[in-house]
């Protein structure tokens, strides 16, 4: 039910190593079984942040039962996986929460 869109106009060094990285941090930090992440990565090459084309990144995280109080605690641990895997600063990184509702989240053809 974690759902992390990584936005960047950095390519990947390693595309599968950032995806498996990149959902075993979302299960840890969210403690959701790692069997329900998905992610995914879109490299943009036209991204402007700031006025400028520097190393960029935007990212969504959305799941049920979002831990509202710990968001800053996740931003932090997302915004040092684009700096290992992407080299994109911190302060060149957004992060949008969406905490979903059940009955708005579908899978295996039903809701959760």
């Amino acid at each position: 039910m974690p759902l992390l869109r990584i936005e960047t106009n950095q390519p990947a060094a390693d595309i599968d190593r950032l995806l498996k990285t990149a959902s075993e941090l979302v299960a840890h930090q969210l403690g959701k079984p790692e069997a329900f992440v998905m992610i995914s990565y879109q490299h943009t090459p036209h991204m402007v942040f700031g006025g400028t084309s520097a190393p960029l990144a935007y990212l969504e995280l959305k799941s049920i039962g979002l831990p509202e109080q710990e968001t800053s605690e996740i931003s932090a641990a997302l915004c040092n996986l684009m700096e290992q895997e992407l080299g994109v600063p911190r302060d060149r990184t957004y992060v949008a929460f969406a905490n979903a509702e059940r009955h708005m989240w579908g899978f295996k053809g039903t809701t959760f």
